[in-house]
């Protein structure tokens, strides 16, 4: 190349020509014919290991992100005099510097305009994050609609509030714009309106509906709580973005599984006050002149109040002195429901149940639930595996980081167990629903999709002593509640154990910058655990790293599908006895102990490629906390013998 010369990589606004000719005094082209001496030669290339941000929607910025890759063009022979008139239009935000970009012919030395992520953070702040810029940028555009359509150019208090509940009623729809058009170029104007100008959600029509009369105050505290929640997670979320983003190791996982706990915490640590706002609320605000926004409205403004910066400080140092991360993607799913393994159909019907409290959740989508509560997955589940809204009934099911139930769009919620463990037992707490059942799931890696083998019988029996809910029946005889109930059996194509699966997830929607389509890294396999009982009072932190480490040392798979049952006379008779044991349970050997227990450890001393990931200490007290309760069971077996 010319020492004179140069070549350029273009990626913001130099790749308009009318912009590059205005400013270097010189045009390009991608065909040769074209080419003379002010028009210079241009072809598409990639800069790899960058990601192009425009946090002020005016210019675009080149910031280093190692997964990453930039579509541009390079110019070659630009001449230095054109140059510097490009640096002057450039500015002082940029560093021009010499990368290697790739095009069709092969790698090309250029140069690039580029910028540091310091320098993105102190131009532009907390709006600043590789992974948060194009979701920040399209949610401050929802405000601008929002504050269009909610009376238009008022700034009082009032008016403001009403805009934050008008907003709340919009979550789903702001979600699924942010996520179908993540990473991408900016949503129109018109797509935007379209999406978000929809009529307010009404519930009068329930207040003299027979069936729904009943519950219509149960579902308006309901309301009032949820909404309380996300107006804390959504001031928590404004106050510490930045801290908050950089708490989560990577942006495959939840954004607001942090925040998220810290405002569960703050309600269910002041029950009693937040009764009191509830109650006032179902006081202050006339049912008979009231919709749904009004005490979606009441509620945010009871947020507002209740929020305390000191307070949400301490528990994000707390949760900070207690990180325990790993390098598995975690996630759970909650469910809940005051009739318990009665909740769904044949066997609501059969035993003739009734909840008084919420029906069922059969109004769940009437109050516009499943929006409020989108942050936690809210789901009603009836356990027919379709996903239509009108009026189920069923078990509410709640999963931080679930994202869209049709599409199975989901992110794991966290790679730490301690956090996990604290999620599942502040979710539970908030909801005045019967705890019922639990399903943990750890994401699979690559070496272990289609490896997978299927679990001894004895290291089955260790898991459901740990999480399958072993309890007195009757006359002082012991049973796994889990699979006497048949909560984990399923008659369909034949009858089936769920105990364990593995599911596909997505945690992408939508396409890349270049190759329009999803990154491979977008789709994931879960092995997802479904024989555990929830129960407010039990420490699920041993159990979650026990699975991990029976999950990287055996590998486990399905257990049991109507599939494998029907094609292996071994398994039917292993499924036979299973079912016996859990009935009449016998004493588990010490050598299936210690075998459980070393599998485990194994994993976990080689999490991160043959070295531990988690601190020893840690690992040891899991292991010793497996161990104590598998030996109690046994213990407690003999005594009841005895007696």
């Amino acid at each position: 190349m010319n020492k004179r010369k140069v070549n350029l990589f273009i990626y913001g606004s130099l790749r308009d020509r009318r912009i590059f000719q205005s400013v270097g005094g010189l045009s390009f082209a991608r065909k040769a014919s074209r080419i003379d001496e002010r028009t210079l030669f241009a072809e598409p290339a990639l800069l790899p290991g960058y990601r192009r941000l425009s946090p002020d929607n005016v210019y675009f910025y080149a910031v280093a992100a190692p997964s990453s890759r930039i579509e541009g063009f390079i110019i070659y022979d630009v001449p230095l005099t054109a140059m510097a008139e490009i640096d002057r239009y450039e500015g002082k935000r940029y560093e021009r510097e010499v990368v290697q970009v790739n095009t069709a012919n092969g790698p090309v030395e250029a140069h690039a305009y580029l910028v540091t992520h310091e320098s993105m953070q102190k131009h532009f702040g907390d709006r600043f994050h590789v992974n948060l810029i194009h979701e920040l940028w399209l949610r401050k555009r929802i405000e601008r609609f929002i504050k269009r359509r909610t009376r238009p150019g008022e700034r009082t208090a009032d008016a403001e509030v009403e805009r934050q509940a008008e907003r709340q009623l919009l979550g789903t729809t702001e979600r699924d714009l942010v996520m179908s058009h993540y990473h991408t170029d900016a949503v129109s104007d018109y797509y935007l309106e379209h999406e978000l100008d929809r009529p307010r959600p009404s519930i009068r029509h329930l207040y003299e509906d027979p069936g729904a009369k009943p519950f219509v105050k149960n579902y308006l505290t309901l309301v009032i709580k949820q909404a309380l929640l996300n107006q804390l997670d959504e001031q928590i979320q404004s106050t510490y973005r930045f801290e908050l983003e950089h708490m989560r190791s990577s942006e495959r996982y939840f954004a607001r599984s942090v925040s998220l706990l810290v405002a569960l915490q703050m309600i269910n640590a002041n029950r009693s006050a937040v009764a009191l706002v509830v109650e006032q609320g179902l006081q202050t605000v006339p049912r008979d002149d009231s919709d749904l926004f009004d005490y979606v409205k009441y509620a945010v403004r009871a947020g507002r109040s209740m929020f305390d910066d000191r307070i949400v400080r301490a528990n994000l140092a707390r949760i900070r002195s207690n990180a325990q991360a790993g390098l598995v993607p975690l996630g759970c799913e909650v469910e809940l429901s005051n009739l318990g393994y009665a909740a769904v159909e044949p066997r609501r019907s059969a035993v003739n149940a009734f909840d008084p409290v919420y029906d069922g959740f059969k109004y769940f989508h009437d109050f516009r639930l499943d929006v409020l509560s989108w942050k936690l997955g809210g789901y009603v589940d009836d356990h027919s595996g379709s996903t239509d809204l009108a009026g189920r009934s069923g078990f509410l099911e709640l999963a931080p980081g679930r994202l869209n139930i049709a599409g199975e769009l989901s992110r794991p919620a966290t790679p730490d167990p301690w956090l996990l463990n604290q999620l599942i037992h502040e979710i539970a707490a908030f909801y005045d629903v019967r705890p019922h059942s639990l399903h943990l799931s750890f994401q699979l890696r690559r070496n272990q999709i289609g490896n997978q083998r299927i679990l001894p019988l004895g290291f089955v029996k260790c898991l459901l002593v740990l999480g399958g809910a072993p309890e007195l029946k009757g006359a002082g005889r012991l049973w796994v509640s889990r699979m006497g109930y048949d909560e984990i059996t399923q008659y369909g194509y034949g009858e089936e154990l769920v105990f364990a699966r593995t599911n596909k997830r997505r945690w992408y929607l939508g396409g890349d910058e270049i190759a329009n389509k999803p990154p491979s890294q977008a789709t994931t396999y879960v092995q997802q655990y479904k024989f555990i009982r929830l129960d407010k009072r039990a420490n699920y932190e041993p159990l979650i790293l026990c699975l991990k480490g029976l999950q990287l040392e055996y590998n486990p798979g399905d257990y049991l599908s109507s599939e494998q049952l029907r094609n292996s006379p071994r398994l039917r008779r292993v499924y036979d006895e299973l079912k016996q044991w859990a009935a009449k349970p016998t004493e588990i050997s010490p050598q299936t102990i210690s075998r459980f227990v070393k599998t485990v450890q194994a994993g976990l001393m080689n999490e991160g490629r043959r070295r531990p990931v988690h601190k020893l200490h840690y690992i040891d007290w899991a292991l010793t906390a497996v161990d104590v309760q598998l030996r109690m069971f046994n213990q407690q077996l003999r005594s009841l013998n005895s007696s």
